[in-house]
């Protein structure tokens, strides 16, 4: 009997130990219960602040050489050699082709000719007519053949003039058998080769020079930014980015990167694009290493004007809609409430808010969702872009675990 009424004894022990740790886990299951309903949610805010936004605005170009010249033939014949490298640099005035020039140089003495035969009818019929002079004064010929005289001598003066025209066209037509290059700048490849028969008729297209420093960046904007612009620096409330009239421009490659020189922008079309209701902006940027080329397709950002007291919220922070933007504002207990902002613009991937909020205040950035879950209150944390975070987490996990060490402790 000793034996069952030990058992007994253990029996019960065991349960009362059980029931214990049931209420102790209940009990704590429900005070976390009580604690994470009490606890708000946290959503991510940025603090806002308002300061001086510089107005950019980022649109596709195509970069046009500042000069373009097409080499052409200004002569007929065939062309004997090519005195140039392709694709090199060259300079207004160098050679570039020469042209058979025999059939100039022989019309260039034919021409010389002529005009040495004029001069000495000149001279002759000039000497009859001075000679004719006294005679007609004194009544020894008649006036009709002094006058004759005279008339002769005119004409050979005449053609003599006709004579320095001809050999002035004939010494043209030869220096243009020598073809030179009209402007500084880079030529492309030879569209002739040595042996082609050139003409003056068709203007035998022969090369391209393009003038690649400065380069033309030819972008379009519509005609209601235009207007908005030009509004709002009349009214003051735009300034210029620099003392200088023209906006700056900065070029965006396709890779990403930002081209080294910056450019500035030259005008604005005077007219509007019906089809597009786009303007014509062209902007001119240097080129002094030759890194850009004509026809590259680059994104111009440009630096017109920066406004005062205005605030950058990221995107997703502003709801847009028909009815208008807002943002949600937390205040300092914790509850949330809707805000309507105005909002004039983009830049970097963020809004420029102008009005609707006070300088300090806590608009919501991250978890929204828990808004429309039904959540009166929340405890606000500072937001981090991505990639602030993404460089966080990364020198976590690199980090050496507390209590770690180089060495076995056992």
């Amino acid at each position: 009997m000793a034996w069952l009424r030990l058992t007994v004894a253990v029996a019960c022990t065991l349960l009362v130990g059980l029931g214990l740790v049931a209420c102790d886990q209940n009990g704590e299951a429900a005070n976390g219960e009580q604690k994470s309903q009490q606890m708000p949610p946290e959503v991510a805010v940025v603090t806002v602040q308002p300061g001086a936004v510089q107005l950019t605005t980022e649109l596709p170009g195509r970069l046009e050489a500042s000069r373009v010249a097409e080499v052409r033939a200004r002569v007929t014949g065939v062309l004997l050699k090519r005195v140039f490298e392709e694709g090199s640099d060259v300079k207004a005035g160098q050679t570039l082709y020469k042209i058979d020039s025999a059939p100039y140089e022989a019309a260039l003495q034919s021409a010389k000719a002529q005009l040495a035969q004029a001069k000495a009818q000149l001279a002759d019929a000039g000497a009859r007519a001075r000679r004719y002079k006294p005679l007609a004064d004194a009544h020894a010929v008649s006036e009709q053949e002094y006058d004759a005289a005279v008339a002769a001598a005119q004409a050979a003066d005449a053609q003599v003039a006709a004579g320095n025209a001809v050999v002035r066209t004939a010494q043209i037509n030869l220096g243009y058998a020598t073809v030179t290059a009209p402007i500084d700048g880079r030529i492309g490849r030879s569209l002739v080769t040595e042996g082609a028969l050139v003409s003056q008729e068709d203007g035998t297209h022969l090369a391209t020079i393009q003038q690649i420093d400065p380069l033309y960046v030819n972008v379009s904007r519509s005609a209601t930014d235009v207007l908005r612009m030009r509004d709002a620096l009349q009214a003051g409330q735009l300034e210029r980015a620099s003392g200088d009239e023209a906006a700056r421009v900065h070029i965006v490659l396709e890779d990403g990167r930002e081209y080294a020189h910056i450019g500035r922008l030259l005008f604005t079309d005077l007219s509007v694009d019906p089809g597009t209701g786009q303007v014509a902006l062209r902007a001119e940027v240097p080129n002094p290493d030759g890194r850009l080329l004509p026809g590259m397709y680059v994104r111009a950002r440009l630096q017109q004007a920066q406004m005062e007291n205005a605030m950058l919220l990221p995107q997703q922070a502003v709801q847009r809609g028909s009815q208008g933007d807002s943002v949600m504002v937390v205040a300092d207990d914790g509850s949330v409430s809707p805000r309507p902002v105005k909002v004039e613009g983009a830049q970097n991937h963020q809004w420029i808010v102008t009005d609707g909020l006070e300088p300090g205040e806590k608009v919501v950035v991250e978890g929204q969702m828990k808004l429309s879950m039904g959540a009166q209150k929340v405890t606000p944390v500072p937001w981090k872009p991505e990639a602030q975070a993404g460089a966080e987490q990364a020198d976590s996990e690199h980090a050496p675990a507390d209590g770690a060490s180089g060495t076995n402790a056992d």
